[in-house]
């Protein structure tokens, strides 16, 4: 069922919470359908106010989360990353995506060694200018420990690694998971030198950008946001503004095809009309059948099961591990990854969420799948051309971006 908002003002903050953190139905439960176990969230459910964030970590049957002293067996890697979306041997010549998430996680820069030294990727820490994190007004002293959303930031940088290892990466830690801090956070990523795309991998209820968009506007910036992993719920804030990249996700897997990949749409992700925001000018190039804003633009993995990344990640302030991780978190990053591979990111005064449209054959476009049930059946089941799933499909290449 479709749930919105019944006021933004003064309600969004406090109902937001209760649509993020309902648990995900079982039509739409993250890893259920080819996946080879099941899923359990990596954030706690959201409080009053707060926003959640969208990874996901792969279990066994059991339940037991997939964690080892090597990266799980099928977990996808870097090298899969890139063959599956054409990006092996693109450069972006240095250029930053910034990660924006709550709560600190002081073993980062380590951990993301151990991470790209185990997959041959080149280093990327603070003392040579790769790495760079700060609390949310960019300086130095930065919050407290937060299990959960330290192995959201985990997946973020090792996804921004695997999909752009020559990018440089920007990571603000907000002192709350708050929908205010959270954008308080993107405003200060939007002022850092270099940065030409921001991602956020967290969400709430559908709002307005008369009340929010301020955090998100920043047009010439790719501005990604994921689209949340409780399968069709309709709308979900800020991937439902006009000013972002709303990112879907996908199941990938290895085929015997020509590209060697196949995708359908993973039952999990997020995707709906919103109440409230304009529909996106360049929009209008496909039939979306919502009045409004429609999300989602593009997709990539997300599926924890199939396509969920290898991560090392921190299961306490000292300790970590490696373990596969997915939800439309997965696919974020992936996709500001591949704006900054583009070079190509809107260009004063124009919106990069713009871009695909202009050339939606150069997405592998995905045709399968469902992620719940819907009133349209375009805005949760996939098809040719545009989908609410998955957009105008996953990255092929930079062609489109």
């Amino acid at each position: 069922m479709k749930r919105t908002l019944i006021s933004v003002t003064g309600s969004f903050l406090l109902l937001a919470a209760s649509l993020v953190a309902t648990a995900a139905p079982s039509s739409a439960d993250p890893g259920h359908g080819q996946a080879k176990g099941h899923a359990v969230r990596v954030c706690s459910q959201a409080s009053a106010g707060e926003a959640a964030c969208h990874a996901y970590k792969e279990t066994d049957p059991t339940g037991k989360p997939l964690a080892s002293s090597t990266p799980p067996p099928g977990a996808l890697t870097p090298a899969g990353l890139q063959d599956a979306y054409k990006l092996t041997g693109l450069s972006s010549g240095g250029r930053t995506v910034a990660i924006v998430d709550a709560y600190g996680y002081p073993n980062l820069e380590r951990d993301l060694g151990v991470f790209r030294s185990q997959f041959g990727l080149p280093s990327c820490t603070t003392a040579n200018g790769c790495l760079k994190v700060v609390n949310q007004t960019g300086g130095s002293s930065l919050p407290r420990f937060n299990a959960g959303w330290a192995g959201e930031q985990a997946l973020d940088v090792d996804a921004v690694s695997s999909a752009c290892p020559d990018c440089k990466i920007v990571v603000v830690q907000t002192k709350s998971a708050s929908f205010t801090d959270l954008g308080t956070g993107v405003q200060t990523a939007a002022k850092m030198p270099g940065v030409v795309a921001i991602s956020n991998s967290y969400g709430g209820g559908d709002a307005s950008d008369a009340s929010y968009g301020k955090y998100y506007n920043f047009p010439g910036i790719a501005v990604t946001a994921s689209a949340g992993d409780n399968g069709y719920q309709g709308g979900s804030y800020p991937a439902s503004s006009s000013y972002v990249t709303a990112v879907g996700g996908t199941s990938l897997n290895k085929a015997s095809n020509v590209r060697g990949w196949s995708e359908s749409v993973w039952s999990g992700t997020g995707s709906g009309c919103s109440t409230y925001n304009a529909a996106l000018p360049a929009a209008s190039s496909v039939t979306t059948q919502c009045a409004n804003r429609a999300m989602n633009d593009v997709a990539a993995a997300s599926d924890p099961g199939n396509g969920g990344l290898a991560v090392y990640y921190p299961t306490t302030s000292s300790s970590s591990t490696w373990g596969q991780f997915g939800g439309t978190s997965e696919a974020s990053p992936i996709i500001a990854s591949v704006y900054a591979l583009s070079g190509n990111t809107g260009g004063a005064g124009k919106y990069a969420n713009s871009l695909p449209y202009a050339n939606p054959g150069a997405l592998f476009d995905v045709t399968s799948g469902s992620n719940g049930s819907c009133p349209t059946a375009l805005w949760c089941n996939a098809g040719t051309g545009w989908d609410g799933p998955t957009g105008l499909g996953t990255p092929n290449g930079t062609a489109a971006f």
